[in-house]
């Protein structure tokens, strides 16, 4: 058998073993998005998974024999869900290469990268790699605005990077202790990390100057974040507090590829299947959940809920306790 995989609980930590190159294709497509692999040396590869499944961030710490992975055009088109994924090399070297830039990782090197597109990610020789996965709309940022970080190498012994490399390293060390209400809010205190690191990213190497609506976007989606809860939250109310008018605020949403109100919904949105998930908000109802982050109609608050994430908010409470 070329393959072996130790089974604990549904919340322990799931360990893959492959002996063969074939079974790492397979167990590696299974265990992110569909990729295509190649190896020069096929004959003598040898790969282990071992990962952690929080909520829905996906943790996992990759051990193998020098190989390459590839995300195609039509490997994407049989996709669903677009999600992100940064790495952090924890040895050897790896090169990512995705949106016309190339990345050269060294240990304790950051990179993200984004599923909905094509990227190539090669070791050279043997490794060690941590990645998470996540949805987009996991993160607190527009794709867009993370689509111009993608295939940059984020090192450890610069700005934030020096607090959340050491942070992921531990991650990728202590994958065992992982569990429960501690390990959930762990996870999303996790992509909350990420974003703030790639925002002071777009500052710090002065890509949010490139376009002129990005200072006033961060600060609107700021505004936004701080006022969730207020169900008369809207593009107007927004405007009226950035002293703009509401044709500019639609202007600056849409040259970060969305909308305001899908901007305040998804936000939204987000919030509450935190919350559903969670174990420590057990106890609160549906109704009330959808009501702190500003949904007063619960049928309204279903039924989006259940366009976004596949099933009704109740149900996928449930899914998440078993």
């Amino acid at each position: 058998m070329s393959a072996t995989t130790a089974h604990g609980t549904a919340s322990a930590v799931q360990t893959a073993v492959a002996d063969s190159f074939s079974a790492w294709h397979d167990l590696i497509s299974a265990s992110f998005v569909p990729l295509h692999v190649r190896s020069t040396d096929a004959e003598h590869f040898h790969g282990r998974l071992r990962s952690r499944l929080l909520d829905e961030l996906s943790i996992v710490e990759v051990t193998a024999t020098g190989h390459s992975v590839h995300r195609t055009p039509s490997l994407i088109d049989s996709s669903d869900r677009p999600y992100f994924k940064l790495n952090l090399q924890l040895s050897g070297t790896g090169i990512l290469v995705q949106d016309q830039r190339e990345a050269l990782l060294l240990p304790g090197d950051l990179a993200i990268y984004d599923t909905n597109r094509p990227y190539t990610l090669a070791f050279a020789s043997d490794f060690r790699t941590l990645v998470l996965m996540f949805p987009h709309d996991a993160l607190e940022m527009p794709v867009g605005s993370v689509g111009r970080l993608t295939a940059r190498r984020l090192p450890s012994d610069r700005g934030l990077g020096r607090m959340i490399s050491p942070f992921m390293t531990q991650l990728a060390e202590n994958l065992d202790i992982l569990s429960g209400p501690s390990g959930h809010r762990l996870a999303h205190n996790t992509v909350d990390l990420l974003s703030t690191l790639l925002s002071a990213e777009l500052d710090r190497e002065g890509i949010s100057s490139e376009r002129p609506h990005d200072e006033l976007f961060a600060n609107i989606r700021r505004y936004i974040e701080a006022n969730l809860a207020d169900p008369d939250l809207s593009p107007a109310s927004v405007a009226g507090a950035h002293f703009i008018s509401t044709r500019h605020l639609h202007n600056v949403f849409q040259e970060a590829g969305t909308t305001v109100a899908s901007w305040i919904r998804s936000r939204r949105l987000e919030n509450c299947r935190r919350e559903l998930r969670d174990p420590l908000m057990a106890h609160r109802p549906v109704s009330n959940v959808a009501a702190r982050w500003g949904f007063v109609d619960a049928a309204h608050f279903s039924r989006i809920f259940r366009a976004a994430f596949g099933e009704p908010p109740s149900a996928y409470r449930r899914a998440g306790n078993i």
